[in-house]
């Protein structure tokens, strides 16, 4: 004859789904830091890519500039040449 007391039956229920709510609270908890996690991965991968475009603007703009200087020296370097030709043709020295 197992007579159980209705108090213990009653505060073990209340137990029993106390304890369903904390196990559920923690599956969300779970589910919300896994989906902060991947959304964190994706940002992060985004971040990194910006960077590698970034980088490789300021390479190629880079690069652009030192050809520009370099035309611009050969042009002024020409403009010199046929300066000095042009002062020597009035000096009369050929």
């Amino acid at each position: 004859m197992s007579d159980t007391d209705p108090a213990a039956e009653l505060v073990a229920d209340k137990l029993r789904h106390t304890l369903d709510l904390i196990k559920a609270d923690n599956d969300a908890l779970r589910s919300e830091l896994s989906h902060q996690r991947e959304l964190n991965g994706n940002r992060l991968a985004k971040l990194e890519e910006q960077g590698k475009d970034f980088e490789n603007r300021i390479r190629a703009l880079q690069d652009s500039s030192t050809t520009f200087k370099t035309w611009s020296g050969l042009a002024n370097g020409g403009s010199s040449i046929l300066a000095i030709t042009a002062f020597i043709r009035t000096l009369g020295i050929s």
